[in-house]
């Protein structure tokens, strides 16, 4: 007999009590392409066909703060996301998108403070209050080191640069999730799913205390935290896993740091489905590894999910990819009836007990991390990334000793399959970039530019927030790079040992 109920701490079974019957997850579909103006496109399409809420993919530059110009760039503007240099890519990004009732996820980390004051001016813009913006920014910094590498300034400053999000957001923007602690990127790098849960929420209790030491109340702050989780192909597995994240958060909340407010205990987290699993060969068995992944995030309770689409082994998805991904999720809300019940495998004995296995697993691995001094002297020594890239060592060498089977890779393998049919890079669009960059520096007022960049490097040197200072730089036309190579001058940069 279950005596946890759906809605109660700790949240096993839900963190409402009755879950999807009042409200579907949020179905997010991630997207970003070489132009502001295509990914723009892409959006009002996706709007079109039923997404509830935008998810922005940034190119690399603008991940770790370089212009579309500057010639560490060259190759790479545009590949992985939407380059975000300047106010007027922003606003050609978000053209005729109602940001007071559009909810948008952006996943970016390192220039997330840089980010956020383009996003908030071009709100500002439209006409829309800062009270009015619900979202959330990534501002995961602590699993760059770990698992992703798109870090700039050592932890210290980083972890000054996720508070100052934190602090402003709670004061001014009380809709918007400051940060979406990762577990994804983890699994991604190789991690297992204890590994998974154990590294981010270690990465969280860093954020918590970091926000504590600050002078926030994590009653208040904590509201606003959320959670990114991978959903890999252990279909039962990850059930069990995001069931027990709620419980392990919920309990590190109350009892680790003495919170009260219930809402601030909540594990609410988003899923995206594995993109590791998704292979280059025999790209529709993709779709089929989508739909077991979506399951178990719904299954286990997610609050907002992503769908790879077949081809992203390949490229950045076409329309009709990402459009029959979104179909997926919708298939599963509209046709299956799994909404109407809340943890409907709640009370199996396997999954009661694979449950209980993560939780007493994860904390043991976070009382390792914790005799370590936490999670960022953890990273900081190298240990985490080791861990990490042992069980990526391990899953490969399984798959070459076909110990594991994946289907169409190391078994069950065809023979000129034929070539598919994907998007390329618009190199065309690439240089438009780059000429409206070069542009924008020659026609701006370059004096109040360099006024407003030596008020943020000031501000830098003391114990001010950096974000009204940003909000600043970019209504005076300062780019990205420039408030970055900015914040470059006082921080410096992290070097990986």
């Amino acid at each position: 007999m279950i005596k946890e109920e759906p809605g109660k701490f700790p949240y096993t079974r839900g963190i409402y009590a009755d879950m999807y019957e009042s409200r579907l997850w949020t179905m997010r579909q991630y997207a970003g392409f070489t132009s502001a103006k295509a990914s723009n496109e892409r959006f009002h399409y996706l709007l079109k066909n039923g997404v509830m809420g935008l998810s922005i993919a940034f190119d690399l530059p603008t991940q770790i703060g370089y212009d579309s110009d500057h010639p560490m760039s060259k190759g790479e503007v545009g590949r992985v996301g939407v380059p975000i240099t300047t106010l007027k890519n922003m606003e050609t990004l978000l053209n005729k998108i109602p940001l007071d009732t559009v909810s948008t996820s952006m996943t970016i980390n390192a220039t997330a403070a840089m980010v956020l004051a383009f996003y908030f001016v071009t709100a500002d813009k439209q006409g829309v209050p800062l009270k009015k913006l619900r979202g959330t920014i990534q501002n995961d910094i602590l699993k760059e080191y770990a698992a992703r590498g798109t870090y700039i300034y050592p932890p210290k400053n980083s972890m000054r640069l996720v508070t100052d999000i934190v602090e402003f957001c709670t004061n001014h923007v009380p809709g918007w999730n400051t940060i979406s602690i990762s577990g994804y990127h983890i699994r991604e790098a190789g991690s297992t799913a204890k590994q998974e849960l154990a590294f981010t929420f270690a990465n969280g209790i860093a954020y918590v205390q970091a926000a504590i030491d600050q002078g926030l109340d994590p009653n208040d702050f904590g509201q606003r935290l959320s959670f990114f989780f991978n959903a890999h192909n252990g279909f039962l597995e990850e059930i069990a896993k995001f069931r027990a994240a709620r419980k392990i958060w919920a309990i590190i909340m109350k009892d680790r740091f003495g919170v009260t407010n219930e809402k601030a205990m909540m594990c609410r987290f988003h899923v995206q489905t594995g993109g590791s699993t998704l292979t280059a060969s025999q790209i529709n068995n993709n779709l089929v590894r989508t739909t077991i992944q979506a399951l178990s995030a719904v299954l286990g309770g997610t609050q907002s999910l992503h769908t790879n689409s077949r081809d992203e082994a390949l490229a950045l998805p076409t329309n009709e990819s990402v459009k029959l991904a979104l179909r997926t999720q919708q298939i599963i809300a509209h046709e299956s009836s799994i909404t109407k019940y809340p943890d409907p495998l709640g009370g199996s004995y396997l999954i009661e007990e694979m449950t209980d296995k993560f939780v007493e697993k994860t904390f043991g691995l976070i009382k390792e991390i914790d005799a370590q001094g936490g999670a960022i002297r953890a990273i900081e020594s190298g240990w985490t990334q080791n861990e990490i890239a042992q069980s990526a060592y391990e899953y490969q060498k399984a798959t070459d000793t076909e110990e594991k089977i994946i289907v169409g890779v190391n078994r069950f393998k065809e023979e000129n399959a034929g070539e598919q049919k994907t998007l390329n890079i618009d190199i065309e669009g690439v240089n438009q970039q780059i000429s409206s960059i070069n542009k924008l520096k020659l026609n701006r007022n370059n004096v109040q530019v360099q006024n407003q960049l030596s008020d943020l490097e000031s501000a830098a040197s003391s114990s001010d927030n950096l974000i009204p200072y940003l909000i600043n730089c970019v209504k005076n036309e300062c780019t990205l790079g420039e408030m970055s190579d900015t914040l470059r001058k006082v921080f410096s940069e992290y070097k990986s040992i």
